[in-house]
């Protein structure tokens, strides 16, 4: 079903968020429980846009494309905290005698069928669950990683060890690395299959993630816990390496668990449909419309880990400011990520699209972006979590405008999403209502006291894994973000359903003007 597709309609006024879909529906009967993917329809005509609000401009940041501007950007605005906490490439060291591998049997039958049914049809308020946690009672304390650790001398004066997870089936692991205290000058390496791609991650840097989600409320554990990518496959690797003076048990970090991907987040071999999580079949594939390029060169699949090891996906829009800076600011939904701790876990990835239209080929520019997030702002009360990534945005990216003025009703509007995890699909819909929505529930309102807006699709829908996607308003040839998914009954089997969008304008006057329009008075 949906974004994270929370809710049924109850009555034609009170929705009741279902468990995949888009966020009220704009019928007074429940969207069956299953539904079969309809067959794809003949691509309908899009809507004819209604007239956009009246304006001066003062109501909107415009979009920024950097590659289309001569002159070069302005660097990346990062507090120090925000400096001192990215992620870096980098090369595996550990020769075959330094490491030590740790083999995880399959998941038990019942908890891989749990965690598919889970990513199936996620949870009223939930996005789409891809990872379990499993516990490492082998790694679970200091003294026990210490004891595993093969320290060897390099050729470049330093010492190094590794451990090597496997989980069998995983189709991706990532680590949670307790780290109780590391010599000056440590380094923390993660890679899969191949060392030479390894992302690492300095002592000091490792210092300020904690630091942060301290700030942001978590406990000492789950402060110092750091969660390493993950690499597409059943193994992970974590390398420590310290300088030579360094006495190695000064290093003191423990692996407690990790998260064990039982459903893929990617496309695999097939027919373009046949994923893993099966995005459905009426779902428009992104690059078949490349009038939507700039919106979708701005909208980034998520991969995030909560404090329980559970890992989860969603989608987020990079968000520009008036200044045009290219801080990498960040939009996505509450329900997806609320606590600093779960920011600190952000993995994007972009242009992650079909090479070519309603192809099953991944686009080779697709990149992934580690370093997690600074959370700014996170509400329920219009599904907003707004957060600056901690590294720079990949090049090629467009910063997406926003407005911040009334949306009619019967407006058309765009949504740019990864329903299921699956290659970057558009919708194109219109603006029904206003709605507020408490505790998975929507009832329908006015513009004076919504905090949605209530869409339904002409092309497309929305799916898990869409949660947190914008919705694009048309205003003079260019596109705007009005809001971002928190769910709703829309889906393939249910093309009457409609999906809850929260309002932009409302975060952005009260709090999120002061980043993205520093001294408007708007």
């Amino acid at each position: 079903m949906n974004a994270i597709k929370p809710w049924v309609p109850a009555t034609a006024a009170l929705l009741i968020l279902s468990a995949c879909g888009g966020g009220g529906g704009n019928s007074s009967t429940p969207a069956p429980a299953a539904p079969a993917p309809a067959p794809a329809p003949a691509p309908a005509p899009a809507p004819t846009p209604a007239p956009p609000p009246i304006s001066t401009g003062s109501d909107r940041i415009e979009p920024y494309d950097p590659s289309a501007v001569a002159t070069a950007s302005a660097p990346v605005a990062k507090d120090a905290l925000a400096q001192a906490s990215s992620t870096t490439p980098g090369q595996g060291i550990a020769p075959a005698p330094a490491v030590r591998r740790l083999a995880l049997g399959a998941l038990a039958p019942a908890v891989a069928d749990k965690t598919a049914a889970a990513a199936t049809a996620p949870a009223p308020g939930e996005p789409r669950q891809i990872g379990v946690a499993r516990g490492l009672a082998d790694t679970a304390t200091v003294a026990a990683t210490q004891a595993l650790l093969r320290w060897s001398a390099t050729d470049r004066g330093t010492q190094v060890a590794a451990l090597a997870f496997d989980s069998a089936g995983a189709y991706g692991v990532r680590l949670g690395v307790l780290v109780r205290g590391l010599p000056q000058g440590a380094v923390l390496r993660f890679y899969g299959a191949d060392a030479a791609s390894a992302v690492q991650i300095s002592a000091q840097e490792l210092a300020a993630v904690a630091a942060r989600n301290a700030q942001g409320g978590a406990d000492a554990d789950t402060a110092r816990t750091y969660w390493s990518p993950d690499f597409g496959g059943a193994t992970t690797t974590v390398e420590v390496e310290i300088p030579a003076a360094a006495v190695t048990s000064a290093v003191q970090i423990a692996v407690p668990r990790l998260s064990h991907f039982a459903v893929a987040p990617d496309a695999v071999e097939g027919a373009f449909t046949t994923k893993v999580g099966e995005s459905g079949s009426c779902n428009i594939d992104a690059t078949c419309r490349p009038e939507f390029s700039s919106e979708s060169r701005s909208v980034a699949r998520m991969i995030f880990v909560r404090d329980d090891g559970k890992a989860y996906l969603c989608t987020g829009t990079l968000l520009n400011d008036a200044r045009s800076s290219t801080t990498p600011y960040f939009l996505s939904a509450n329900h997806c990520l609320s606590s600093q701790s779960v920011a600190s876990t952000l993995t994007t990835d972009w242009f992650y699209r079909s090479s070519a239209c309603n192809t099953s080929n991944v686009n080779p520019g697709a990149t992934r972006l580690t370093g997690g997030a600074t959370l700014l702002y996170a509400t329920a009360t219009t599904d907003t979590a707004f957060m600056r990534l901690n590294n720079p945005a990949p090049t090629g990216v467009v910063y997406a405008g926003s407005y911040f003025g009334g949306v009619a009703t019967q407006s058309a509007v765009l949504g740019v999403h990864h329903p299921a995890g699956d290659l970057q699909k558009i919708s194109v819909g219109t603006v029904q209502r206003y709605s507020t929505c408490v505790d998975n529930f929507c009832q329908t309102s006015t513009s004076d006291n919504g905090t949605f807006l209530a869409t339904t699709w002409q092309q497309g829908t929305t799916e898990g894994g869409s949660s947190g996607s914008a919705l694009f308003l048309g205003i003079g040839g260019r596109r705007y973000v009005v809001g971002q998914l928190l769910g709703g009954d829309a889906s393939c089997g249910n093309p009457g359903g409609a999906d809850q969008y929260g309002r932009f304008d409302q975060p952005y006057r009260s709090t999120l003007r002061q980043w993205l329009n520093p001294g408007s008075s708007q």
